[in-house]
Formats: C-alpha cells, sequence, structure tokens
C-alpha cells in the first residue's frame, strides 16, 4: 500500500527528496488543469511552478487534509490568474497596436468575415464577463478538469454548498446570456 500525499510531505520535511513521488502522482492533473486555462507552452511552467511553491511550502501542508491534489490546484489557481493577468496587459498592448490602420493592408478584403469573427469573440467576452470571477473558476474547474462541486471547493477553499449554489448561478447565466446562448450551453451541458 502507497503511503498518503500528508506521510510523504511530512517525511519530506526532513527527507526532501521523497517530494519528487507527490510530483509523480499529480504533475499530470496539475498540467492538464492548467493546459485549457494558459496553453500547452505556459502550462509547463505552471506545473513546475506549483510544484516548486509547493515543495518550498511543503511544512505548511495541512497533515489532516485527505490529500495534497487540492492544495496543489489552490496553487495553481494562483499561478494561472497571474499569467492570466500578465497576458491581460500584452492582448490590450497588442489591441492598441492592431487598432492602427497598416499602410499596406486593403481595407476591403475580407471585410465581412474579420467583422464576424469580432463579433463572436465580443459576445464571447460578454458571456464570461457576465459571470465574476469565483464563478467562472468555479465553473471551469467542474467542466474542463472534471472536478466534483465538492473538490472545487476544496480547491476555492470555500464550503461545497457554497460551490453548489456559485455552480447554479454560473450556469444560469450563461445560459440566459442573449449572446452567446446556444455556443455556451454546450459547455454547461458538459458540467452535469
Amino acid at each position: 500500500m502507497s503511503a498518503s500525499d500528508a506521510a510523504i510531505i511530512s517525511t519530506s520535511i526532513d527527507e526532501p527528496a521523497r517530494f519528487a513521488e507527490i510530483f509523480d502522482r499529480h504533475v499530470d492533473r496539475i498540467r492538464r488543469y492548467a493546459v485549457p486555462r494558459v496553453g500547452t507552452s505556459a502550462a509547463d511552467d505552471v506545473a513546475a511552478e506549483t510544484f516548486r511553491i509547493a515543495f518550498e511550502q511543503r511544512g505548511s501542508f495541512d497533515p489532516e487534509a485527505a490529500g495534497a491534489l487540492p492544495w496543489l490546484y489552490g496553487i495553481a489557481a494562483n499561478l494561472v490568474r497571474r499569467e492570466l493577468r500578465s497576458r491581460a496587459r500584452g492582448y490590450a498592448a497588442l489591441e492598441r497596436l492592431a487598432a492602427r490602420p497598416s499602410p499596406f493592408a486593403d481595407p476591403l478584403s475580407d471585410v465581412a468575415s474579420r467583422l464576424d469573427a469580432r463579433d463572436e469573440l465580443d459576445d464571447l467576452r460578454d458571456a464570461l464577463a457576465a459571470l465574476g470571477e469565483d464563478e467562472r473558476e468555479l465553473l471551469l474547474l467542474v467542466a474542463w478538469d472534471q472536478l466534483s462541486p465538492t473538490a472545487a471547493a476544496q480547491v476555492l477553499g470555500i464550503p461545497a454548498e457554497t460551490a453548489r449554489t456559485r455552480l447554479h448561478r454560473a450556469r444560469m447565466k450563461i445560459r440566459s446570456h442573449p449572446t452567446n446562448r446556444t455556443a455556451m450551453e454546450a459547455m454547461t451541458d458538459a458540467t452535469r
């Protein structure tokens, strides 16, 4: 029988090499968590940084916890948020740059498809903006990472009942959002 996460982490205080067992057990789940949020290459960085931070903070791990995965998800969630904030700043700069007219572009070429794509992007942005950050993250944990609402609640550090309420609220907002109802219904159906 293999040792529990708590036992391995506790042992790793005196025997740091034992922490590699935690890495081996959970790195794939943490990477899968990060991929849909930040992309494949950044997910590797998020996973590596998650375990670096966890290793440094292993002394603060709650030995009564059922497992290390919710703790690791919490660290990864903070890193994902940091990455997304950084990207948002970069995207804003790119949008400012893209708003400038190109001296070489034909202003009439492919106008219809560019307008349609822009409208779809705006609709998606509006639907996601209708959700609070807590609702959005909870929905993504349940839909993309296939966590139960109870496990997602552990990751977010909230009571399970609060998670179920927020998840219900997020589903209702997405279903009722007028600009993106059809596309987003598929995502909410995946969380059932």
